[in-house]
């Protein structure tokens, strides 16, 4: 009976221990998520202001090459599953999708000269600090995808939409590790990487490889 009696009191030791610890794990997890909030927006403001003149300069050099607006918007799929139109500087010809929707290739034709340096340095991406300042999107994150792209590679590559238990982000794992270069199941691996370990470690070396990526222009196309 004394045996039975340890046993049971093991047992429950053991079913508290996972639920405290379970408990524990959900608490560091809400801390994080709060911080990384407060992180974007004061990021994003910032962000916002410094990368102003270079906005204003791209936005001319956009402008004299080709005609048609500065500014465009696209529907992406966020968190859960919710749509939200994401902003970027044009990077290519206004009828650039006149035969419908099309993955970016590299040297894509499509893509003007202002357009491939911009999105050689990511400067394109810099209106989306909106996005990020709105709630929608988060500094780091699996980068949204437009919603027929999204149906797509969930077929081609089951699990694609379990990228959407987070917010997307202006940058990722996956953008530091090939960017445009890596097909969508290599970019679902790398954004399941960085959903199982995210935290403020792995984030803070994403903004280190996302500076390099940016002096350097690698994955770029």
């Amino acid at each position: 009976m004394e045996r039975k009696s340890l046993m049971n009191d093991q047992i429950v030791f053991k079913a508290s221990s996972v639920g405290e610890l379970q408990k524990l794990e959900k608490e560091n997890i809400s801390m994080y998520l709060f911080m990384k909030r407060i992180f974007d927006i004061i990021f994003s403001l910032f962000g916002m202001v410094f990368t102003l003149p270079i906005i204003i300069l791209t936005s001319i050099l956009i402008k004299l090459e080709t005609p048609g607006p500065v500014l465009f918007s696209q529907e992406r799929v966020g968190l859960n599953g919710k749509t939200f139109n994401v902003l970027k500087l044009r990077s290519m010809g206004i009828n650039a999708e006149k035969n419908g929707a099309q993955w970016a290739e590299i040297n894509d034709p499509r893509v003007t000269k202002v357009g491939a340096f911009i999105r050689k340095t990511r400067i394109d991406e810099l209106p989306q600090l909106i996005n990020v300042l709105k709630g929608e999107m988060t500094i780091i994150g699996p980068r949204p995808e437009r919603p027929i792209f999204t149906e797509q590679f969930n077929k081609e590559y089951p699990g694609f939409k379990e990228r959407l238990i987070v917010k997307p982000g202006l940058t990722g794992w996956a953008q530091v590790n090939g960017g445009y270069e890596i097909t969508p199941g290599e970019k679902l691996e790398l954004d399941r990487y960085y959903i199982k370990y995210m935290g403020v470690f792995l984030d803070v070396k994403i903004i280190l490889k996302t500076i390099k990526v940016c002096l350097t222009g690698s994955g770029a196309r």
